[in-house]
């Protein structure tokens, strides 16, 4: 049987001297393994389309519980991110949080929506248009939202107030208090939150992917994202990821 999808290229591996596996992300299929017979070959007709982090139209045959290469037609290739070792890294970091959140955490509805994330991040990551940190922040505390694992921001878990002079974000249960119902600061999962940094969350798990990276913010509001992003990470998916300590090693 043969499938036609669109997706892009996150992970390759080598299968023999002339053959190789790629792991793509579809919007149709989630992530899937697919056998490109010749594709190690600089002759290869799809050689670039089947590249890391190409984006690109796949034509598959289904046989069982595997994909065989039968044709593909590159879109977007995202070449520049290879010149680049940070960049190459961060969007390593990507693919690879990706590839485990989306295997752990299935869901058919949404991946269209996380391969419109990962694509755009991609894209803005190799324009130079925003700053390499925010991306990731936007990229993972997105992510994890789109799988389920979005926090509850709008107010107080207790109250329900909005806004209020001092608010307490709870990382590990993904709640939001204010200083009055909170009585008990003290902890590695409990961060304090001001105005500026709570508004940025709660654009970055909530705005339309539209306007998502619609979002500026200053020097020391990135410093306290990151951390609470990083911490997120952790916390709820509990793995280390080589990329992002090989990422973290040339920052």
């Amino acid at each position: 049987m043969l499938l036609t999808t669109m997706g892009v290229v996150i992970g390759e591996r080598t299968y023999s001297e002339n053959d190789k596996f790629i792991d793509v992300f579809t919007k149709d299929y989630g992530i899937i393994e697919i056998t490109v017979k010749g594709g190690r070959k600089l002759t290869s007709k799809n050689s670039a389309s089947t590249a890391l982090f190409a984006y690109s139209k796949f034509c598959v045959s289904n046989r069982g519980d595997r994909y065989y290469l039968n044709s593909s037609e590159i879109q977007y290739s995202f070449y520049n991110l290879r010149l680049d070792i940070k960049k190459l890294a961060l969007a390593s970091y990507f693919a690879e949080l990706l590839k485990y959140t989306v295997l752990s955490y299935d869901s058919d509805e949404s991946y269209e929506i996380i391969l419109k994330l990962f694509l755009n991040t991609l894209y803005y990551l190799e324009k130079n248009t925003h700053n390499i940190m925010l991306l990731k922040s936007i990229f993972e505390f997105r992510l994890l939202s789109e799988i389920g694992l979005i926090p509850n921001l709008i107010g107080c878990s207790i109250c329900n107030v909005y806004s209020h002079p001092k608010m307490y974000f709870d990382i590990q249960a993904g709640k939001l208090y204010c200083g009055d119902c909170f009585l008990n600061n003290d902890g590695y999962n409990i961060v304090a939150v001001n105005e500026s940094t709570l508004s940025a969350l709660r654009h970055i798990s909530l705005a339309d992917l539209n306007i998502l990276f619609n979002i500026k913010v200053s020097d020391r509001l990135l410093a306290e994202l990151n951390k609470i992003t990083d911490k997120y990470v952790i916390i709820h998916i509990n793995r280390k990821f080589k990329t992002l300590d090989y990422f973290e090693s040339i920052s």
